[in-house]
C-alpha cells in the first residue's frame, strides 16, 4: 500500500513537472514578441532561479570541491545551452516544433553511442531512430521545402545537441566516482547548474542593455494582454524551480516506464498550451509526425545501452527521457544506479 501511494505521489509529481516545463516557452513568446530578447528572457529566466535556489546551493557547498567539472557541464549545457537555443528558437518557429526537434537528442544520443564510442546498439532502438527522424521530416513539412525558419530549426537541434553533449560528460563524469562513494544531490547540481548558468549567461546576454521598461509593462498572448510580470513569475518559479524540483522528486517513486511516458507528455502539453493560448496551430501531419518523434525518442531512450560507469547523481529513479540529456533531461532506469537517473531528470529542461 506504501508502494502504491509512493507510485501514484510520484505520477502527480512528474505530471506537474512535465506541466511545468512545457509551459515555458508558452509563457516566454510573448515577453520576446513584446521586445525583449531571447537571451534576455532565459537571463531573467535562469538568473531568477539561481537566486530562489541560493539556499540549496549553500547547503552543497561541497560540491564545488567535489564536482567542478560536472557543475560546470551541467551549467554551461543543461541550463545555458538548451534554455538559449531553445528560447532563440522559439523566437522564429513554433513553440510545438521547437520542443520536438529538441526531442531528436535520443536518437542522437545512440548516434554517439554507435559511431563514435563504437558500442553496438539494438535493433529497437535503431527503429526508434528511423521514426524519430521520420516524424521529425513531417513535423517541419519537408515535402513543401522546409516550410519553417531554417536558422529556427538549427537553433532547435543546438538545444537537442547540448542535450546530449551534456549527457556524455555526465556519463563519464560518472567515472570519478569511486566505489563507494556517495553520490552528488541532483537538487544541488540543479541549484549550482542554474548559478553557473546565470553566471555565463550574464556575460553572453549582457543585460544592462535591455529595455528594463518592458518589463513593467504587458504581453499580447493570443490577443489577450497580460502583465509581463505575470508571465516572468510563471518562467521562473512554475517553469524552472518547481519544474525541476518535481522532477527530481517524482524519478525516484517511478517506473522507467512510466517515467518515460511522462516524460514525453512535455512536448504534448506545450504544443496543445501553445494552441489554446498563443493559436500557434499545427496541421494533422506535424500531428502525426510530433506523435512518431516522440514514440521514437521514447524508444531510443529506452534500449540506450547502459554505460559501464557508475552514478553521477543520486536516487533510484529515471530521468527525463534522457539517456542523453541530463543522463537533462534526462536513462530511465530504477535498477540504473539511482544517481545517474536523477540527474537525468535534472537535465530536463531544458525547456
Amino acid at each position: 500500500m506504501h508502494a502504491s501511494q509512493g507510485r501514484s505521489a510520484g505520477l502527480g509529481l512528474a505530471l506537474a513537472s512535465a506541466f511545468a516545463f512545457g509551459g515555458s516557452g508558452v509563457a516566454a513568446k510573448p515577453l520576446i514578441e513584446a521586445g525583449l530578447d531571447p537571451l534576455h528572457v532565459v537571463w531573467i529566466r535562469v538568473t531568477g532561479a539561481a537566486l530562489v535556489m541560493l539556499p540549496v546551493a549553500w547547503r552543497h557547498r561541497d560540491l564545488v570541491r567535489s564536482r567542478p567539472v560536472l557543475l560546470l557541464g551541467f551549467g554551461l549545457l543543461a541550463v545555458a545551452g538548451v534554455q538559449a537555443c531553445y528560447f532563440a528558437a522559439i523566437s522564429r518557429i513554433p513553440v510545438g516544433v521547437a520542443l520536438l526537434v529538441e526531442y531528436l537528442a535520443p536518437a542522437l544520443v545512440l548516434g554517439w553511442v554507435r559511431f563514435v564510442q563504437r558500442r553496438p546498439v539494438t535493433r529497437a532502438a535503431a527503429v526508434g531512430v528511423v521514426l524519430a527522424v521520420g516524424g521529425l521530416a513531417c513535423v517541419v513539412e519537408v515535402w513543401s521545402g522546409l516550410s519553417f525558419d531554417a536558422v529556427g530549426l538549427l537553433l532547435a537541434l543546438g538545444a537537442a545537441c547540448c542535450q546530449v553533449g551534456y549527457f556524455v560528460l555526465s556519463d563519464q563524469g560518472g567515472q570519478d566516482g569511486a566505489a563507494g562513494a556517495e553520490p552528488p544531490h541532483p537538487v544541488g547540481v540543479i541549484a549550482y547548474g542554474l548559478l553557473i548558468g546565470a553566471v555565463v549567461l550574464t556575460v553572453i546576454a549582457r543585460p544592462w542593455g535591455m529595455d528594463w521598461s518592458l518589463l513593467g509593462g504587458r504581453a499580447a498572448m493570443n490577443g489577450t494582454d497580460v502583465p509581463a510580470w505575470l508571465l516572468l513569475v510563471w518562467i521562473v518559479l512554475l517553469a524552472t524551480v518547481i519544474a525541476y524540483v518535481t522532477g527530481v522528486i517524482s524519478v525516484r517513486l517511478l517506473s522507467p516506464a512510466v517515467a518515460g511516458v511522462v516524460a514525453c507528455l512535455e512536448a504534448v502539453i506545450a504544443t496543445v498550451l501553445a494552441w489554446v493560448l498563443l493559436g500557434e496551430h499545427l496541421s494533422a501531419p506535424q500531428l502525426i509526425g510530433g506523435s512518431l518523434v516522440l514514440i521514437g525518442a521514447f524508444i531510443a531512450q529506452s534500449s540506450t545501452p547502459k554505460a559501464p560507469s557508475g552514478p553521477v547523481a543520486s536516487g533510484p529513479g529515471e530521468a527525463r527521457g534522457q539517456a542523453e540529456c541530463e543522463d537533462r533531461g534526462v536513462a530511465r532506469g530504477r535498477g540504473r544506479a539511482a544517481a545517474a537517473e536523477e540527474e537525468l531528470s535534472a537535465e530536463r529542461a531544458a525547456t
